[in-house]
């Protein structure tokens, strides 16, 4: 059995690759490097711009992704992110990156990115993946089982998941913390009716989030 781990890629349009390019409409400027202080001037896209004669090439850059991340939890996960939070060169370039590093049988459970468009890349191990189409199309489930250096694209809004195919057990993927785990939590009777099950079961649910 074995861990994996993968790069994925988040953006506000298409991607290309080797050279990923991705940008919101057209800025008015070389680049805004965000800041949380209003000292520096603008404010651009929830940040702060830095002032640009300050601006340096440490701006732009991040060693997070070197680190595998701790995949002692419940879903066998762990995603370690690269934004504009924390690294300002990313502001108002509509992109972001994610690590992810799973466990045998770990999965990233059904999740959705309503404005960004994501592609993965398997770096190591085999993955499942997959994504549910919206009502209108059916909810249609569109699955593949992804080796190294695959790629796979989840489009924009659209419900998806990954699970590591590490061992021989098949696993199982659940339903999203933010089903059965928000605060307050949803109504049991609206849950039940919208999965066809009983009240009482979805009480169960919501009490293991």
């Amino acid at each position: 059995m074995k861990s994996l781990s993968c790069i994925a890629v988040l953006s506000l349009l298409a991607l290309t690759l080797p050279l990923a390019i991705a940008s919101d409409p057209s800025p008015l400027q070389d680049f805004c490097v965000g800041v949380n202080t209003p000292a520096s001037g603008v404010f651009v896209n929830g940040k702060f711009c830095k002032d640009p004669r300050i601006v340096n090439a440490d701006d732009f850059f991040s060693s997070v992704l070197n680190r595998p991340g701790n995949l002692n939890n419940a879903v066998g996960s762990n995603v370690t992110t690269v934004n504009v939070d924390n690294l300002g060169g990313l502001n108002t370039l509509g992109i972001s990156l994610v690590r992810i590093d799973y466990a045998p049988n770990g999965q990233n459970p059904p999740h959705t990115h309503p404005r960004a468009t994501e592609i993965l890349v398997v770096q190591q191990g085999t993955l499942l993946v997959g994504f549910v189409s919206s009502n209108q199309d059916g909810n249609r489930l569109f699955a593949k089982t992804l080796n190294v250096g695959d790629v796979f694209v989840f489009p924009e809004g659209l419900i998806h998941f990954q699970f590591n195919l590490g061992s021989n057990s098949s696993g199982v993927i659940t339903i999203a913390n933010t089903v059965f785990g928000s605060n307050p939590a949803i109504d049991p009777n609206v849950l039940a009716r919208a999965f066809q099950m009983d009240a009482n079961v979805v009480r169960d649910l919501q009490n293991r989030f």
